[in-house]
């Protein structure tokens, strides 16, 4: 057997990859970052230390417009709970900005919206 890695050999990745590019950790460092948090690329010109992994790097990359962290996980492939570390260390280099997805920190809706929404309904 060669050292060569075929590409069409159907690898299949293992429970280790997701501890590994967490660097073994299971929980983010900021306790904000939920599946619907809102992803933002701070600076996209300023480059990743050379150690950012590739998964990293895609993730700035594609947050250079708002993306949820759930939508991250399904375009990188990845579990939640991996994009919400990777994240999380992005967001304390500030290579990327957290923002809560749900607008419950906004207060109650408006008077003038329930109506609206309330005449909506009574159209249908």
């Amino acid at each position: 057997m060669s050292g060569n890695v075929d590409p069409d050999d159907n690898y299949q990745d293992t429970a280790l990859r997701p501890y590994v590019l967490t660097r073994g950790r299971a929980r983010p460092t900021r306790n904000t970052i939920e599946v619907d948090t809102l992803l933002l690329a701070t600076r996209p010109d300023v480059p990743l230390p050379p150690s950012a992994s590739r998964q990293e790097r895609a993730l700035v990359t594609m947050c250079a417009g708002l993306l949820s962290v759930i939508e991250a996980a399904a375009r990188l492939s990845l579990p939640v709970s991996v994009v919400r570390v990777l994240a999380s260390d992005l967001v304390d280099s500030g290579h990327l900005t957290a923002r809560a997805g749900s607008p419950s920190d906004s207060g109650p809706p408006s008077p003038e919206l329930l109506h609206e929404v309330l005449n909506g309904l009574r159209a249908l």
